[in-house]
Protein backbone atom coordinates (compact mmCIF):
# COMPACT_ATOMS: atom_id res chain seq x y z
CA UNK A 1 0.00 0.00 0.00
CA UNK A 2 1.10 3.77 -0.43
CA UNK A 3 1.12 5.60 2.24
CA UNK A 4 1.31 9.60 1.64
CA UNK A 5 -0.52 12.97 1.43
CA UNK A 6 -0.89 16.76 0.73
CA UNK A 7 1.83 19.62 1.14
CA UNK A 8 0.91 22.95 2.10
CA UNK A 9 2.80 26.41 3.05
CA UNK A 10 5.85 24.74 2.14
CA UNK A 11 8.00 27.88 0.49
CA UNK A 12 11.71 26.53 1.61
CA UNK A 13 13.60 23.69 1.13
CA UNK A 14 14.84 21.61 3.83
CA UNK A 15 11.66 19.30 4.90
CA UNK A 16 12.69 15.65 5.64
CA UNK A 17 9.76 13.38 6.76
CA UNK A 18 10.01 9.79 7.96
CA UNK A 19 7.63 6.84 8.65
CA UNK A 20 8.01 4.80 11.94
CA UNK A 21 11.92 5.92 11.78
CA UNK A 22 12.31 4.11 8.23
CA UNK A 23 14.28 5.64 5.09
CA UNK A 24 13.79 9.85 5.51
CA UNK A 25 12.21 11.67 2.98
CA UNK A 26 13.14 14.76 1.34
CA UNK A 27 10.23 17.27 0.25
CA UNK A 28 11.20 19.99 -1.66
CA UNK A 29 9.98 23.62 -1.52
CA UNK A 30 6.36 24.22 -3.50
CA UNK A 31 5.54 20.51 -2.91
CA UNK A 32 1.68 19.92 -2.97
CA UNK A 33 2.10 16.32 -1.99
CA UNK A 34 4.25 13.38 -1.33
CA UNK A 35 4.90 9.63 -1.20
CA UNK A 36 7.03 7.44 0.98
CA UNK A 37 9.20 5.41 -2.38
CA UNK A 38 8.49 1.97 0.07
CA UNK A 39 4.73 1.04 0.63
CA UNK A 40 3.46 -0.49 3.96
CA UNK A 41 1.78 -3.66 4.24
CA UNK A 42 -2.28 -4.03 5.04
CA UNK A 43 -2.76 -3.87 8.78
CA UNK A 44 0.48 -2.10 9.64
CA UNK A 45 0.96 0.48 11.80
CA UNK A 46 2.30 4.13 10.36
CA UNK A 47 3.31 7.21 11.94
CA UNK A 48 4.63 9.84 9.74
CA UNK A 49 7.17 12.61 11.67
CA UNK A 50 9.40 15.11 10.92
CA UNK A 51 12.70 14.10 10.94
CA UNK A 52 14.48 17.91 9.64
CA UNK A 53 12.18 21.06 9.69
CA UNK A 54 12.98 23.55 6.82
CA UNK A 55 15.37 26.60 7.67
CA UNK A 56 12.85 29.25 8.92
CA UNK A 57 10.07 27.67 8.64
CA UNK A 58 7.68 25.22 10.94
CA UNK A 59 5.95 22.34 9.65
CA UNK A 60 3.31 19.82 11.49
CA UNK A 61 1.76 16.51 10.41
CA UNK A 62 -1.82 16.01 10.50
CA UNK A 63 -3.73 12.19 9.97
CA UNK A 64 0.38 11.21 10.44
CA UNK A 65 -0.81 8.15 12.83
CA UNK A 66 -2.86 5.12 12.47
CA UNK A 67 -3.41 1.40 11.19
CA UNK A 68 -3.60 0.76 7.26
CA UNK A 69 -6.78 -1.31 6.14
CA UNK A 70 -7.15 -2.65 2.70
CA UNK A 71 -6.34 0.34 0.83
CA UNK A 72 -3.55 3.06 0.31
CA UNK A 73 -3.08 5.91 2.36
CA UNK A 74 -2.95 9.56 0.81
CA UNK A 75 -4.43 10.92 3.85
CA UNK A 76 -1.32 12.60 5.73
CA UNK A 77 -1.44 16.45 5.97
CA UNK A 78 1.65 18.57 6.20
CA UNK A 79 1.41 22.13 7.35
CA UNK A 80 3.96 24.35 7.02
CA UNK A 81 4.43 27.91 8.20
CA UNK A 82 7.16 30.61 7.42
CA UNK A 83 8.73 32.11 10.22
CA UNK A 84 7.66 36.41 9.65
CA UNK A 85 9.35 39.10 10.55
CA UNK A 86 9.31 42.66 11.52
CA UNK A 87 9.94 45.37 8.61
CA UNK A 88 10.88 48.76 9.64
CA UNK A 89 13.13 51.82 10.57
CA UNK A 90 13.41 55.08 11.35
CA UNK A 91 12.29 58.89 10.13
CA UNK A 92 13.65 61.90 10.46
CA UNK A 93 12.28 65.27 9.83
CA UNK A 94 8.75 64.60 10.01
CA UNK A 95 6.87 67.88 11.47
CA UNK A 96 3.36 67.49 9.70
CA UNK A 97 0.43 65.27 9.33
CA UNK A 98 0.02 62.91 6.77
CA UNK A 99 2.74 60.58 5.62
CA UNK A 100 1.93 57.24 4.28
CA UNK A 101 4.11 54.48 3.64
CA UNK A 102 3.72 51.69 2.07
CA UNK A 103 4.96 47.56 1.70
CA UNK A 104 2.88 45.72 -0.99
CA UNK A 105 -0.35 45.78 0.47
CA UNK A 106 0.52 46.78 3.66
CA UNK A 107 0.36 50.25 4.66
CA UNK A 108 1.52 52.25 7.65
CA UNK A 109 0.20 56.01 8.65
CA UNK A 110 3.15 57.43 10.63
CA UNK A 111 1.79 60.32 12.69
CA UNK A 112 3.30 63.29 12.94
CA UNK A 113 7.16 63.48 14.89
CA UNK A 114 7.46 60.04 14.99
CA UNK A 115 10.66 58.90 14.65
CA UNK A 116 10.74 55.04 13.67
CA UNK A 117 7.75 53.01 11.99
CA UNK A 118 7.15 49.01 11.42
CA UNK A 119 4.59 47.52 9.37
CA UNK A 120 3.86 45.05 12.46
CA UNK A 121 0.34 45.76 13.53
CA UNK A 122 -0.93 45.16 17.14
CA UNK A 123 -3.99 44.10 18.86
CA UNK A 124 -5.99 45.85 21.47
CA UNK A 125 -4.22 44.43 23.87
CA UNK A 126 -0.65 45.36 22.44
CA UNK A 127 0.28 41.87 21.43
CA UNK A 128 1.33 41.38 17.62
CA UNK A 129 0.42 39.51 14.83
CA UNK A 130 1.67 38.64 11.64
CA UNK A 131 -0.23 40.80 9.31
CA UNK A 132 1.95 43.37 8.19
CA UNK A 133 5.27 41.16 9.41
CA UNK A 134 7.56 39.84 5.85
CA UNK A 135 8.31 35.91 5.37
CA UNK A 136 12.09 34.94 5.44
CA UNK A 137 12.76 34.49 1.85
CA UNK A 138 10.11 37.49 0.71
CA UNK A 139 10.85 40.63 -1.00
CA UNK A 140 10.03 43.57 0.35
CA UNK A 141 9.73 47.23 -1.00
CA UNK A 142 8.88 50.34 0.60
CA UNK A 143 7.26 53.32 -0.74
CA UNK A 144 5.66 56.35 0.11
CA UNK A 145 2.15 56.40 -0.98
CA UNK A 146 0.86 60.18 0.71
CA UNK A 147 3.50 62.97 1.50
CA UNK A 148 2.96 64.72 4.21
CA UNK A 149 1.85 68.29 4.48
CA UNK A 150 4.66 70.60 3.31
CA UNK A 151 6.94 68.08 3.10
CA UNK A 152 9.04 65.78 0.66
CA UNK A 153 10.12 62.39 2.17
CA UNK A 154 12.60 60.17 0.54
CA UNK A 155 13.03 56.19 1.58
CA UNK A 156 16.85 54.83 1.52
CA UNK A 157 17.39 50.80 2.20
CA UNK A 158 13.55 50.28 1.20
CA UNK A 159 14.11 46.91 -0.95
CA UNK A 160 15.18 43.62 -0.10
CA UNK A 161 14.67 40.07 0.52
CA UNK A 162 13.73 39.23 4.17
CA UNK A 163 16.06 37.40 5.94
CA UNK A 164 15.59 35.15 9.08
CA UNK A 165 15.55 38.71 11.22
CA UNK A 166 14.09 41.76 11.56
CA UNK A 167 14.86 44.19 8.99
CA UNK A 168 15.32 47.94 10.99
CA UNK A 169 17.65 49.62 8.78
CA UNK A 170 14.84 51.48 6.32
CA UNK A 171 15.41 55.17 6.79
CA UNK A 172 12.89 57.96 6.15
CA UNK A 173 13.72 61.52 5.81
CA UNK A 174 11.57 64.44 5.45
CA UNK A 175 12.68 67.78 4.41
Amino acid sequence: LFLGGFVTGLTKDGLVVQNNNGNPLSIPAGSSNFQFPEMISSDSDFDVTIKTQPASANCTVVNGKGKSGAYSIMSVEIHCVTFRYDLGGTISGLDSAGLILINGSQQVVVPTGATSFTFTKFKADGTTYDTGRVPDGSPYGITIYQQPAGRTCTVANGTGTMGSAAVANVAVSCT
